[in-house]
């Protein structure tokens, strides 16, 4: 293999927007991986020729293309890396119940943050008590994955930005009802992995804010 081949070989993209929770979660991934990648911003109201040729099922972000390949779907993606950069830590179990547990628990925050429609103080109602179902699973451990970050904390984690965001909306506090997911919350930002590549709650807040304006949402 060629100098230029091995360049080729380790060409990493990945298409994002800045406050995307699902971004978030392919970010902090690449950063416990140490993966070196090309980030490119997409604008959420012009998307690119990029992502149109790379996701052109979904249109959407985030997409991983790993030497030209496309990957889409944060849970996805962050398996995608879990699998191909093994010989690093790694954030599914071997054990394949202990790997089943976590799928499925990642496949519940998944759908945690899907619900639409509905009358609000039933929506704050299920966001509240699907937290504190979390705080069960996580017990008397640092994370989800035990001792060291796993694939759970992974896709929950870019979520954590937009905590504020939806206290705000909903007038209640996360640190009041869940207080164990908040104390999760500061062990995980304690990590660079996790500081660096999430984003500020406030500059989330204050993009919500515009985007309730856009829509004429008081």
């Amino acid at each position: 293999m060629s100098f230029l081949d091995q360049e080729m070989a380790e060409e990493m993209i990945l298409l994002d927007f800045w406050p995307s929770m699902y971004g978030m979660r392919v970010r902090v991934a690449l950063a416990e991986k140490g993966v070196k990648y090309e980030y490119k911003e997409e604008n959420k109201d012009e998307k690119s020729l990029i992502l149109l040729e790379m996701n052109p099922i979904y249109k959407k972000i985030p997409v991983l293309i790993h030497n030209g390949k496309p990957t889409c779907e944060s849970i996805n993606i962050v398996q995608y890396i879990d699998e191909v950069w093994s010989d690093k830590v790694t954030f599914l179990p071997c054990d394949p119940y202990e790997k089943y547990q976590a799928l499925f628990w990642a496949d519940y925050v998944e759908k945690l943050w899907m619900e639409k429609g509905g009358e609000q103080q039933t929506r704050k109602k299920n966001y509240i008590d699907s937290l504190r179902m979390l705080e069960e699973i996580l017990g008397d451990k640092s994370y989800f994955g035990g001792e060291k970050i796993g694939f759970v904390d992974i896709a929950l984690i870019g979520i954590c930005s937009w905590f504020y965001t939806y206290e705000k909306f909903g007038e209640f506090s996360t640190e009041i009802e869940a207080p164990k997911i908040i104390a999760w919350v500061k062990r995980c930002l304690q990590r660079v992995s996790v500081s660096k590549s999430v984003a500020e709650p406030l500059k989330v807040y204050n993009f919500a804010l515009q985007i309730r304006k856009h829509y004429g949402i008081e």
